[in-house]
């Protein structure tokens, strides 16, 4: 499996492109702000031919990109029905004014196919099948995605699965609940039902900083570990956007 990723834009969103192997069709992760050109760079590189693009939530770091990136390949866009009317108010989504430069330079709106995602739904795209974990507390419409079937490929090849959690959890933090649509006690029990039944070997690609376990994360996270044992954890920090 090809899985080629890159920081994009202001907020330094990651962006992943996931293909079985190079040359062959891929689906694309949260292309957000000023992803386009990064999106184009990692096709080239890969000979990859996109069929999808999927959303793990609708802030406009994620999702900025959108428009051009499924324009220019004809593809469709999947997000979760609660988060979809921000790609094109995505003003109303941060509860404030974004800035009229930083808007001059953004696309909103819909792209011409979208399609709606569903908790548990699996979505076979690319020759792979994802499935989707509704995780609401960052957004009300905050999604995970899963490669199953992938995944125990991998597993039998020694190889760890991989979770794609958005901005559910990070590398030592999780996302932060105060802008709209945010929910602390919706963000734990998210942690609990969608985390903490993976595998400790099982590799997370965040929506923003480095890759890790959930193992680690079990290990050294603040509020995982809170939430693994039962009790409150402390008030989320103010990462993503």
């Amino acid at each position: 499996m090809l899985i080629a990723g890159f920081p994009a834009g202001a907020w330094g969103t990651n962006c992943y492109l996931v293909a079985p192997a190079a040359g062959e069709e891929c689906v694309i992760i949260d292309p957000g702000h000023q992803a386009a050109p990064g999106v184009e760079e990692a096709l080239r590189k890969h000979r990859l031919k996109p069929v999808a693009v999927v959303l793990t939530h609708g802030h406009l770091d994620h999702v900025a990109s959108v428009v051009p990136v499924c324009g220019a390949h004809d593809v469709p866009a999947w997000i979760h029905p609660a988060d979809r009317y921000m790609m094109s108010d995505p003003e109303k989504a941060l509860g404030r004014s974004i800035g009229q430069q930083l808007m001059g330079e953004l696309t909103v709106g819909e792209p011409d196919d979208v399609k709606e995602l569903t908790d548990g739904s699996r979505l076979d795209l690319a020759g792979l099948e994802f499935t989707v974990a509704h995780a609401p507390g960052h957004t009300k419409g905050s999604v995970t995605f899963r490669l199953p079937e992938t995944a125990a490929t991998l597993q039998e090849q020694g190889c760890p699965s991989v979770f794609f959690s958005g901005d559910l959890l990070f590398a030592g933090s999780v996302g932060r609940t105060d802008l709209p649509g945010g929910d602390h006690a919706e963000m734990l029990q998210s942690l609990a039902r969608v985390c903490l039944p993976l595998d400790d070997s099982t590799v997370v690609l965040s929506g923003h900083g480095p890759q890790t376990t959930i193992g680690h994360e079990r290990a050294t996270n603040p509020y995982l570990r809170e939430v693994a044992a039962g009790h409150g954890a402390p008030s989320a920090p103010r990462r993503g956007m």
